[in-house]
């Protein structure tokens, strides 16, 4: 071809050809911006708001399990109710055999989601662990078995957990009620047996989180008499675990404070389990030198259960549930928190336990909710 004839055909193809390789490069570049951005992950949503707790009663609390009571959105109800409530405190449960399966093997999925979910509705938690993993007792033996060989396994836990919720989780109750023979792995109950494993619990809590608040066990008030196959009495318990040592062992104490038939002004007596059952706790806690200790009162209250011989008349619970909320803040220095039992089930037990829990379990709350938000928020409505 003449050579002018080329030029010709180069000046005529020449500007499509830098059009379409514009169009090239501009995809490549775009393909190029894609691939960065979907290998970079897109940033987290910020965090919600912590929400702050209005209350005139900064030590009421509630025990809500939420550990065996279902999906996020129970959680979440649950603890955003508690908070309306008024209620600053949540006592909750974390079983050891939930959380170790195997040996070191830590699963801390489920307990983070109550724990940040407690910790954005403002509330403070309270966390009780006990209940051995398979692996850490002898066949045949009950969830709650302990052998003294395994202290140290579940003290290694609990440092793991102490250190896991360093700053989010504080306090932590060792074990439970321990004088009943069921919650000490149907076995005889032991005082010098669990002053040891507080013993053991306390260093490895401490080396996880020097700032966590040790609580012991809160024991099952009872009357039982000496050499009961079922229980040793609360009382003659906690003697027993000071003439074994245990004092440098907890930080506070957790207790139970159940009211039973009684008003919460009926005088405590050595021979009767009621409200003040807990005066004579403090009493012989500071008669062995333990009086700057706080008190807990990590489950405690009335049941309205008319078929139940420790029931009381609807209407007495919240008039006795109100007056031991004004009597815990006012004239019990010595007790940090008084959380009740229990703020709902997840499904109707049809028995007695129902008429514990201060909301149904489709969350419609029961007249003693109403009036303890009343009483702990006035104007709230």
């Amino acid at each position: 071809m003449h050579c002018a004839s080329v030029k010709r055909l180069l000046r005529r193809i020449a500007p499509e050809y830098v059009l379409l390789a514009a169009l090239l490069l501009g995809l490549a570049g775009q393909l190029a911006y894609d691939a960065r951005r979907s290998a970079r992950p897109e940033p987290p949503p910020a965090p919600p708001a912590r929400q702050r707790v209005a209350t005139n009663n900064p030590k009421l609390g509630m025990h809500t399990r939420l550990t065996l009571w279902g999906p996020p959105s129970v959680t979440r109800q649950t603890l955003a109710m508690v908070r309306e409530l008024g209620a600053p405190w949540v006592v909750e449960y974390f079983p050891w055999l939930y959380l170790e399966l195997r040996p070191g093997a830590h699963q801390w999925d489920d307990s983070d989601r109550i724990v940040d979910a407690a910790l954005a509705q403002g509330l403070t938690p309270i966390v009780r662990i006990d209940g051995a993993p398979e692996w850490a007792r002898r066949a045949g033996t009950t969830w709650k078995y302990l052998d003294r060989e395994q202290y140290e396994a579940f003290g290694a836990f609990l440092e793991a957990f102490a250190r896991h919720y360093r700053g989010r989780v504080d306090r932590v109750i060792v074990w439970n009620e321990p004088n009943l023979r069921g919650e000490w792995g149907d076995r005889p109950p032991d005082p010098a047996a669990y002053a040891e494993l507080l013993r053991v619990a306390y260093g490895y809590l401490k080396r996880g989180n020097p700032d966590c608040v040790v609580l012991l066990a809160g024991l099952a008030p009872n009357t039982e008499p000496p050499g009961s196959a079922l229980a040793i009495d609360d009382l003659a318990y906690l003697r027993a675990l000071y003439d074994a040592g245990a004092a440098g062992s907890f930080d506070a104490l957790a207790v139970h404070s159940y009211g039973t038939v009684y008003p919460p002004d009926a005088p405590p007596d050595p021979a009767r389990v009621n409200f003040a059952r807990a005066e004579l706790v403090a009493r012989l806690a500071a008669e062995r030198g333990d009086g700057a200790k706080p008190l807990y009162i990590t489950e405690g209250g009335w049941n309205d259960n008319a078929r139940w011989v420790a029931g009381v008349r609807p209407a007495e619970r919240i008039r006795y549930t109100l007056r031991a909320l004004d009597k815990a803040r006012d004239e019990w220095p010595w007790c940090a928190v008084l959380a009740f039992w229990e703020f709902r089930t997840d499904a109707p037990t049809r028995s007695y336990a129902d008429n514990w829990t201060f909301v149904t379990p489709d969350f419609v709350p029961k007249p003693i909710y109403d009036e303890v938000r009343r009483h702990t928020r006035p104007g709230a409505g």
